[in-house]
């Protein structure tokens, strides 16, 4: 704990600045608030680049994909094309797994590429991070209920990802992404519940 803390001290003010735009972004998310899609793309952009200074591929290539995905939320959460506003639904059960699996495996093919031909630091465990990140990513921006769920395993998992690379203040981002994914999905599932 005191590595954390006195690390907080030597931090870059980049990743200080991409955590503040982090935790804006879930809050808000949680509100489905338009607003989240804005600090998505700031936040992510900075990710983007120091994640690519820490040689964590996966991580810093998921990041460049949440910048897309903000814009993409932004016009779905807008109305899109048909200008009627996204409302929150959900998924089966075994849609649920078939993702589960489609996911474990493809994040089993991006860790031996990323290990094999890109030397990247823990390998499986980033594409794992990155792979459920951009199906969790998809959903959120669809208002798929279920997003919440994956986030509460994929936040974890970062938090430990994270740690073992020393961005400690995204440690601290991440572990909190685990609580207030508990708090959108029990948002988004009250709002469900009036329907």
């Amino acid at each position: 704990m005191q590595a954390i803390i006195n690390s907080f001290a030597l931090m870059s003010p980049w990743e200080l600045l991409a955590v503040s735009f982090g935790i804006a972004y879930v809050l808000l998310a949680a509100k489905e608030s338009l607003w989240t899609w804005l600090f998505a793309f700031l936040g992510t952009f900075i990710y983007t680049l120091l994640f690519w200074e820490g040689a964590l591929v996966s991580s810093s290539l998921l990041n460049f994909y949440y910048m897309i995905m903000a814009v993409y939320g932004f016009v779905l959460w807008r109305g899109g094309e048909s200008g009627k506003e996204l409302e929150v639904s959900s998924y089966t059960l075994n849609k649920n797994l078939s993702i589960i699996a489609a996911g474990i495996v493809i994040s089993l093919a991006v860790g031996y590429l990323s290990d094999t031909y890109a030397q990247a630091n823990f390998a499986y465990l980033d594409a794992f991070v990155m792979v459920f990140s951009v199906m969790a990513t998809w959903m959120l921006a669809n208002k798929i209920l279920e997003n919440w769920l994956y986030w509460i395993v994929v936040d974890s998992a970062g938090t430990y990802l994270y740690f073992k690379s020393e961005y400690y203040a995204t440690v601290v981002l991440f572990a909190l992404y685990v609580i207030l994914a508990f708090w959108g999905y029990y948002s988004w599932h009250k709002d469900i519940g009036e329907d």
